[in-house]
C-alpha cells in the first residue's frame, strides 16, 4: 500500500467527451473467464482499424458476480462466465470513432468458440470520481508489491499524475499470443479530478487492447480490505 494523506476536494468539473466508453448489448450465453485475447482478436477481425487506433481500449467482459470489480472470482464453474441480458461489451475510444464502432451492431463474434451477437450501444462519458481501479495492470515485478508500486508511481509521474493513495490486489496471469502476461489489480484514491480523467483517458502501461491498464470508478478505497501494507 502507498499512502500520502492530504485532503483535496475536486472542483466543479465538466468531463470532456473526446474519449468515451461505448457499451454494446450482447446476446451470448457463456464466455471463458480468460477471454481477453479471444475478444481482442475477434474485434480486430470485425474492425480492422482498431489496430491503428492508439487511443482505443477493449474492456474485458464482467458479470454481476464480479461484485465491485476489485477482486474478481477465479473459481467460476469450469472457468466460464455466464452472461445475462445486463452484460455489456465495452470499448473506450475517441469520440470520432463512434460511428465506425457502430458497424459492430448485428455482427456475431466468435470468442474462442462462443458466439457473441452484438446489439445496440449506449455512450458514456468518463467518470468524475477520484477513486479509480484497474483490474489488470501489467508489470515486470508484479510478484513484489513494493517494487510494483514504486514502478507504478514512476509511470504515473511521467504522465504528470501524482497519486495520494495506491493499493494493489493479488497477482493475476492473462493468456496472450506471446505467452502469459503478469498483472496486478491497482486502485488509486483521492486523485485530483483532472488527474482522474487524464488517467481514464490515457490508461497505464501496455495491453489496453487486452483489457489492461483501463481505469474505472470505484466507490472508495475504504471498502477494500485484505491487502498488506507497505
Amino acid at each position: 500500500m502507498y499512502w500520502h494523506d492530504e485532503n483535496d476536494s475536486p472542483e466543479t468539473y465538466q468531463v470532456p467527451d473526446d474519449i468515451v466508453d461505448i457499451a454494446f448489448k450482447v446476446d451470448c450465453r457463456t464466455l471463458p473467464l480468460d477471454h481477453a485475447q479471444a475478444l481482442s482478436t475477434a474485434l480486430h477481425t470485425a474492425l480492422p482499424w482498431i489496430a491503428e487506433e492508439p487511443n482505443l481500449a477493449i474492456h474485458t467482459i464482467h458479470v454481476a458476480e464480479s461484485g465491485n470489480g476489485w477482486m474478481r472470482p477465479e473459481n467460476s464453474l469450469n472457468n466460464v462466465l455466464h452472461l445475462s441480458r445486463r452484460t455489456r461489451m465495452r470499448l473506450r475510444l475517441p469520440q470520432n470513432r463512434i460511428e465506425k464502432a457502430r458497424h459492430l451492431i448485428g455482427q456475431t463474434l466468435d470468442i474462442d468458440g462462443n458466439a457473441l451477437k452484438v446489439g445496440t450501444p449506449t455512450i458514456h462519458k468518463l467518470s468524475k470520481q477520484t477513486t479509480l481501479f484497474s483490474r489488470y495492470v501489467l508489470g515486470d515485478n508484479v510478484e513484489d508489491e513494493a517494487i510494483f508500486l514504486q514502478d507504478t508511481l514512476q509511470q504515473l509521474q511521467v504522465l504528470g499524475i501524482q497519486p495520494k493513495k495506491m493499493m494493489t490486489g493479488l497477482p493475476h496471469s492473462i493468456s496472450a499470443k506471446g505467452g502469459e502476461l503478469q498483472s496486478r489489480t491497482l486502485m488509486l484514491a483521492n486523485l485530483d479530478i483532472n488527474d482522474s480523467v487524464r488517467l481514464q483517458q490515457l490508461g497505464l502501461g501496455p495491453g489496453r487492447k487486452l483489457g489492461c491498464g483501463i481505469f474505472l470508478p470505484h466507490k472508495g478505497i475504504e471498502a477494500v480490505g485484505g491487502s498488506s501494507s507497505q
